[in-house]
């Protein structure tokens, strides 16, 4: 009797086992540095998303038009480009933690000024297209630094971990980001959504000055940030086909496959009896559901050494549910290829970030997360602008439908190219 119910009780724990190890890899929080980067996200993420809402709805409310909100994303493209790039060279020669204080301030100054340009009726896409402009700087200098520092605060072995953790919660607060900007919009108006982003902003900055130093280590650092610093920075990437194409196979998934500026149209008149509002916040929403899906459970996935391997089907399976969203007429069905679009794209994340951050030696960690940042938020901008276009002359769902078709074919192509890549392995 003892020894059935010690066989049956050591299956179930080992069953309970197997479940844990699937859930959500939670090691990184055990560094109360890392604990306290990971917080900021956790109070920002929501805020965020407001703005992020907000500014497309207030653009086509003002001119109608999808095609505006891809030129609104050119503009905040350039100096997302510019200045992520330069950031990334900042955040290799000075403190990373000081830096990261100076630009989480600009950004939470730029969102209340947002709220100003609503509260005085300017109504004007240029105001908006320069506070956009304004907004991306201040993002594109913190962001290198914030991605640079993750790896002096965690053992190196926990990084898929630590950016399943990170993606996870910045991917939740994009759920209950749009959703929440859906209510409120009818009822409190646009303005008050940047407003809420500032106040958010501002209490983050409390967990940022909470962390150690963060200074430039050994004498390899650069001790300036000009041109020369960021050149040396495309030519190490250049020099590495794992780095590169890490960049190559992202700027094909979102350039071609992101179709959010197509999503105010399409809630407007590609589903109708749901209601614009909630049908635009379940657009928003639904990659984020899935990404949180795929976070938490990260543990399936987080601790496989193929990297290179789990980069290219996620891709891959990130283009073919884009291609189900453009061909589906039924809100609910869109809405659930779209998640499945999310679960890939964690899985992407999470592999992409571990391999930038494994493969670039410490002095060169910001300038590689500076062009990781122009690729990961620069992609989707030009994705506003061909999607904008495009759907504005075959229409939405045909432009999305061959947008995630051209992800799997330009995902093919850069494997035929370099095949190493397939290859990695994480050490």
């Amino acid at each position: 009797m003892g020894s059935v119910k010690d066989t049956g009780g050591g299956s179930a724990g080992i069953a309970g086992g197997r479940w844990r190890r699937a859930l959500m890899d939670t090691r990184p929080l055990r560094h109360i540095a890392y604990r306290r980067l990971w917080s900021t996200s956790a109070v920002t993420s929501v805020g965020s998303q407001l703005t992020a809402v907000a500014v497309p709805k207030q653009i086509y409310d003002i001119t109608g038009s999808s095609a505006w909100i891809g030129y609104s994303s050119l503009a905040g493209l350039i100096p997302l480009v510019v200045f992520g790039l330069w950031g990334g060279a900042v955040a290799d020669s000075m403190d990373r933690r000081t830096l990261m204080l100076v630009t989480n301030t600009g950004v939470a100054v730029t969102s209340v000024l947002f709220w100003v340009q609503v509260a005085v009726g300017l109504e004007s896409v240029w105001v908006l297209m320069a506070l956009l402009a304004l907004q991306q700087a201040f993002f594109a200098v913190n962001s290198p630094a914030r991605s640079a520092s993750i790896a002096r605060l965690i053992p190196l072995s926990e990084l898929p971990a630590a950016h399943a953790l990170s993606s996870t919660v910045m991917q939740t607060g994009m759920i209950v980001g749009p959703l929440l900007a859906g209510v409120l919009i009818p009822v409190i108006g646009l303005g008050w959504l940047y407003l809420i982003d500032g106040v958010a902003l501002t209490l983050a900055l409390w967990a940022v000055w909470k962390l150690p130093p963060l200074p430039p280590l050994g004498d390899a650092a650069p001790r300036r940030a000009g041109l020369r610093e960021v050149v040396a920075g495309f030519r190490y990437a250049a020099a590495s086909t794992v780095l590169l194409m890490s960049f190559l196979v992202d700027i094909a998934a979102m350039v071609f496959g992101m179709p959010r500026a197509l999503f105010p149209q399409l809630a407007d008149t590609g589903y109708p009896g749901w209601g614009e509002g909630f049908a635009l916040g379940l657009l928003f929403a639904a990659i984020p559901i899935g990404a949180v899906v795929g976070g938490l459970l990260s543990g399936t996935f987080s601790r496989a050494k193929r990297h290179g391997v789990m980069v290219i089907w996620s891709v891959v399976g990130w283009g073919l549910a884009v291609v189900g969203f453009g061909l589906s007429g039924n809100l609910w069905v869109a809405a659930g290829f779209l998640v499945l679009a999310g679960v890939a794209d964690m899985v992407s994340a999470v592999f992409r970030g571990a391999i930038l951050q494994m493969a670039a030696s410490d002095e060169m960690r910001g300038r590689m997360q500076g062009v990781f940042i122009v690729v990961v938020a620069g992609g989707p901008r030009l994705a506003d602008l061909l999607h904008g276009t495009a759907g504005e002359a075959i229409g939405p769902g045909a432009a999305t439908a061959w947008g995630g078709g051209l992800v799997v074919v330009a995902t093919a192509a850069l494997v035929l190219a370099a095949p190493s890549f397939w290859r990695y392995r994480a050490a």
